[in-house]
This record gives C-alpha cells, structure tokens and sequence, in this order.
C-alpha cells in the first residue's frame, strides 16, 4: 500500500514567484505595474538610441551631431547636401531588399504607430519584434541622412514591440498586452519629448483609444520612467526650445478661431497628401514592374534638392520650430517653408524612405502659427501677446488634427510652456481643428494608414471583431464519425471572418452550415450555427466594453 508523498512547504520566494505568475497570467494591476517599470526602462532607453542612431548617421552624412542641421546644412557645399540624402536612401534601398528577402518586413516599408494601433485593435496586442528592430534601422538612416519625418513615431513602433516581447512569455490575456503596448508608447513619447504627461495621453487617445482605470497606473509608471531616463541622458530641456508665452488679451483668444479654420485647413493638406501621394506612386511603380524597395535613392535626390532651396526642411526640423516659436524669421520665409516642408514630407514617405509624421506636423503647425501671428498683429494692436504666441497654438493645433491625438498635442505645449493661458487657447483651437480635419479626411493619419489592411478604427472595435474572429474559432468540430454535412450544402470555410459568416446566415436565410477547410479536397471539418455566430460577436462586444470602462 503506498502512501501519498506530501509536497515541502513552499519558501517565500518560491510563493512571491508563484503570485506574481498567477497574476501576470489574469492581468491584475500591481503585476502589470511592476512589468510596466521594466517595459518603461526598455522603452525608455530604446527612444533614446534609436535619437542616438539617428545623430550618428546624421553625423556622417553632414557632420553635425546635435539637433542644428539646418545651420550646419547651410555652409556645406551643395553636392554634399544632395548627395547626403542620396546615399542615405541607397543604404535605405539595401534595407528595404534584405527586409524583403528575409521577411524581416512583411511589407516594403518601415512600421510605423498605424501598425501599433492595429495590433492593439485587431492581434490582441501582440507584435513581432524583428519588423520593429530592422524599421529601426531604416528609420535612423533615412532620417539622419535628411529625410523630412520625426522620430517620435518610430520610437513608438519600436517600444512597443518590445513591451510585446516582454509581456509574451508570460501568457497575459489580450486585455494585459494591449496595456503593456501602451506602455510601451508611452515611455517612448515621454523619452522623446521630455513629457511624462502628455506621453501617457497619447497612449490613451491613441493606441488604446479609452482611458480605463486598470490601465492608467501602468500606463503612467512607464511614462514617468522614460522621462526620467531622458533627463538623466540629456537634461530636463524640452526637445525643442519655446519661448516664454507673454499673457493673452481677449482679442488673442477671439483670433485663435480664424486660427482653427487655417489649421485645420493644413492639417487636411498634411494627411491627405502624405497618404495618397505613397499610394499612388506605389501603384503607378507596380504597373510599370518598378520594385518600390529602388525608390528611396530619387526620393533622396528630391530632399536633397528642396534641403538646397532650405535646408530647414532636411531632418526631423526642431532647430527650424524653435527658430519659428521664438519669432526669428520673416512673413515670406514662413510661408515658403510651410511649403517646402509639405512637399519634403511627402517626398520623404512618398519614396519609401522611414520616419514618423509627429515632429512633421509640429513643425507645420509651429510655422503657420508664427505666419498667422505676423500677420494680425498689426490689427490686434500693441496687447497682443505676439508671434510666439500664435506660434505655439498653431503647432499644437496642427500636430493636434494630423494626429488625432487633441489631448495629447495640448498637454505637451503645456508641459513645454507651463502657460496655462496658452493651453486653454490651444484647447479651442485643436478641437476646431480637430473637428474639421476629421470629418474630411475620415480618421487621423494613423486611421487612414491602418485601413491599409482593411480594418476602420474610426467606428470603434464593433467592426473589427467582425474582422478577426474566424469561423474556426467558433465552430463545432466534426470528427472522422460524424456524419453531418453533404459535400452539395452551402458552406463557409474555416479561416472565413466573423462578418462573413454572419452575412452568410442572413443571406441564405438559414440557421447552420457546414464548416470546409481550403485545403486539398476541402473536406468538411466542423459545423457552426448561426446562434453560434451571434453568440460569439456578443460576448466579444463584451469584453471589449469591460475593457474600456473598468
């Protein structure tokens, strides 16, 4: 007779390890808090050297290290600063190819925020880690070689991938992962503009798209580390200098509406240019059998030849928005760059060259504000609170409505002014914008990008859980016995999404079918109902909104 072996008592570590893995595996808060400190660590320092990176190639490419391109771009010789973008979209080319040809990216292009957006919204908050890494890669060539776009948004790719790297092993439920891709977002903007606040909202407006009290510890303790990292790496100066924003008259915060309407107006030119002009020169390329990974070296001598007209445009821009902030340049050469600009933007993405499109509209929006200042201040008399002042609220108003992110763009000029007189202005002015931007174009620029893949983020996740559950997730399994189904009955095939199916039933007026697999023969491998159908888009409908709101 044998007799049962009691299990030694486990010790204190070996307890606190089984809780914390009992926790990470059901999501509960303080787990996700402590995970949300290393991811804020790994983020964090991963905006910081992807800045790095990018100073680095721009360093050979130019010579310069430090944010001031423009200045240095102005006294080298004009083949050098052609040729810079050139050879710096060759190397861009190369990547793009070995990208291709290892699959390392699934597509010939760099990811970007849209593509964290749509893990969030449609991979349950999963994400590859080698696309990020290689996008990277061709995101700090591409812009310290002089391509027109930012770095905030690879920073966001990349920290959230590896948050997602992080967080996989240990099997948390969707609900957790998309938490820990928001954390991830969130450190990286914080480290990028020295913004813990406003880095934490823009993963809320953004990538999570709500604002559930589960998540907003985490969310916030990986913001606050990466801006403590970059202060410790590069000071507590903002990414940008802003002047001081003297007070406000009423006649200042009267002229901020005309100011939403031009805003907006820009902002509608910024993401309809910037995503139908790749579009178009995508398709035309694939009709004449023109590989898009060849693109980047003549999209290279395009910046090349606006960084010659101004070198302000080549880069990421912050010398050239601190230039405009603090008043320095004049009415012509503000609505020349705003120009320029637009047209190096969409050359930059056009050409398959990588970067971001946050610091891009910043600088759009800090140019226009200076113009919009420069000109009605003759009419607003001596209490106007000046250039700077408009400046400002025009660089929010933009970034504001090309983003989709009001909150985020309003809290970050807060956190660069501490004026408070000048957020409340901006406040009425990006939600103008705002407004206006998205009724025309339907979604941000992220928005616009992420339909790419077919999935509408503007209407909430009702249509997307159409779009990612498949009728293999739901559907009885039929085993080698099971007799139900003739091969001539109507059917749906098991990798069919959820809204296809349900079309299907309302279609055929009938209450089940038989499920095929596309492989071989198609034999029969399960049978679904239309009460299954209904059922399962219920209580993912569910989730979702436990989700959102607790």
């Amino acid at each position: 007779m044998s007799t049962a072996v009691t299990p030694p008592p486990l010790s204190p570590l070996d307890k606190l390890l089984r809780y914390l893995k009992n926790s990470f595996a059901d999501g509960r808060s303080p787990a996700l808090w402590l995970l949300a400190l290393v991811v804020g660590v790994v983020a964090g320092y991963a905006a910081i050297g992807l800045r790095l990176a990018i100073q680095s190639v721009q360093l050979i490419a130019f010579g310069e290290f430090s944010e001031r391109l423009a200045s240095t771009a102005s006294t080298l010789p004009a083949i050098m600063v052609i040729l810079a973008p050139v050879a710096g979209g060759c190397v861009v080319s190369l990547l793009l190819y070995v990208g291709l040809k290892t699959k390392w990216l699934p597509e010939i292009r760099a990811e970007g925020v849209a593509d964290v957006m749509e893990a969030r919204a449609a991979q349950g908050g999963k994400m590859a880690l080698m696309p990020s890494v290689w996008s990277a890669l061709v995101h700090a060539v591409s812009i310290g070689a002089g391509g027109s776009t930012g770095r905030e948004g690879p920073s966001v790719n990349l920290g959230a991938a590896l948050a997602s790297f992080i967080s996989q092993p240990l099997n948390l439920p969707a609900r957790g992962a998309r938490i820990m891709l928001a954390c991830g977002a969130s450190a990286a903007v914080a480290a990028s503009f020295n913004a813990p606040v406003a880095g934490a909202l823009f993963a809320f407006e953004v990538v999570l798209g709500h604002y559930a009290l589960r998540s907003i510890g985490p969310v916030a303790a990986a913001s606050v580390i990466g801006a403590i990292l970059s202060r410790i790496h590069f000071g507590a100066t903002p990414a940008f200098s802003v002047p001081e924003v003297p007070p406000a008259s009423l006649a200042d915060f009267i002229a901020i509406i005309p100011l939403g309407l031009v805003s907006a107006a820009l902002a509608i030119a910024c993401v309809m240019l910037a995503f139908n002009v790749p579009r178009h020169l995508a398709t035309r390329a694939q009709a004449l059998s023109i590989p898009l990974w060849i693109l980047p070296p003549f999209g290279g001598l395009l910046i090349g030849g606006l960084g010659l007209l101004a070198p302000e445009v080549l880069g990421v821009g912050y010398e050239a928005t601190s230039i405009a902030l603090a008043g320095g340049y004049a009415i012509a050469t503000l609505a020349a760059l705003i120009v320029l600009k637009l047209a190096a933007i969409v050359a930059t993405m056009a050409f398959r060259f990588g970067g971001g499109i946050f610091a891009p509209s910043l600088y759009l929006g800090a140019m226009l504000g200076a113009l919009y200042g420069a000109l009605i201040a003759p009419i607003l008399g001596p209490d106007s609170a000046g250039s700077a002042y408009f400046a400002v609220i025009g660089m929010g108003a933009v970034g504001g409505a090309v983003l989709g992110a009001p909150l985020s763009t309003t809290l970050i000029v807060f956190e660069l002014t501490a004026s408070y007189e000048a957020s409340i202005a901006l406040l009425v002015c990006v939600s103008l914008a705002s407004v206006i931007t998205t009724s025309i174009t339907k979604g941000s620029f992220f928005h616009k990008q992420v339909e790419r893949h077919g999935f509408d983020l503007t209407q909430g996740d009702a249509r997307v859980i159409l779009q990612t559950i498949r009728a293999r997730d739901i559907m009885t399994p039929l085993d080698s016995h099971d007799t139900r189904g003739e091969l001539d009955e109507p059917c749906v095939y098991d990798d069919d999404y959820l809204g296809r199916v349900m079309g299907f039933f309302s279609a055929e007026k009938i209450d089940g079918a038989q499920v095929r697999s596309r492989h071989g023969d198609q034999p029969i491998v399960g049978y679904i109902t239309k009460a299954d159908a209904h059922a399962a888009y219920a209580h993912a409908l569910q989730a979702r909104h436990e989700e959102e709101h607790r």
